[in-house]
């Protein structure tokens, strides 16, 4: 049987090439066709495999891990691959944020950091498996999420596709906690060191340790 990930993550990428494609401000109704042939994110393909994928999130089927991959390579292909990306990344984080009950997304956010922090933690865990296969653990004041199999690996050039994941776990971060230190990308399988492993200080930015 091959690989299977969750829909939310192809579901994203294509979401964020229709963000990244669509125009600015309002546009006569004439030059409407003329863009959806010109930019792939308008295209009935994307807008087909998005009301798929969107389907697929409602009933909980689970996606290809090749399908996925297969999208993020060709997302890796333009030249503001990054870019979107990192829109994906921050979708990923927003919507699996969302399945957090409200009651416990507000205290993670009123609780002192002593109360609040394992029940953030316990999410990002979850979260983090779930959607992106990955595994979180704490060390000391910082928190790590290692992928071990990247949907994004080699996508793009430069470690564009690794975009995905530290944009996704950054805004995880920021949402639970109200805040995110430096985000580092510590480990990379594209430079031969077997996974990807992402560091982030676990401390909101401007507090005191």
């Amino acid at each position: 049987m091959s690989d299977t990930v969750d829909p939310l993550l192809p579901l994203t990428l294509l979401e964020a090439v229709r963000t990244v494609d669509l125009p600015e401000g309002d546009l006569e109704a004439e030059f409407v066709a003329e863009l959806r042939n010109k930019r792939f994110g308008l295209s009935d393909t994307v807008f087909a495999q998005i009301k798929r994928f969107t389907e697929a999130v409602k009933r909980g089927k689970p996606a290809s891990f090749d399908e996925a991959s297969g999208i993020a390579k060709l997302i890796g292909r333009r030249p503001d691959a990054e870019a979107v990306f990192r829109e994906a990344g921050r979708s990923l984080a927003r919507q699996s944020y969302r399945t957090i009950s409200p009651f416990v997304r507000k205290l993670t956010r009123v609780l002192p950091a002593l109360a609040s922090r394992p029940i953030a933690l316990r999410h990002m865990r979850r979260i983090s498996a779930r959607y992106t296969g990955g595994k979180v653990r704490r060390v000391g004041s910082t928190i790590l999420l290692l992928v071990p199999k990247s949907v994004t690996l080699d996508a793009a050039p430069r470690l564009g596709g690794c975009a995905y994941y530290e944009s996704a776990f950054r805004e995880l971060m920021q949402l639970l906690v109200g805040g995110v230190g430096a985000v580092e990308h510590v480990r990379c399988a594209s430079r031969g060191e077997g996974t990807c492993e992402w560091r982030a200080e676990w401390r909101p930015i401007g507090t005191a340790q």
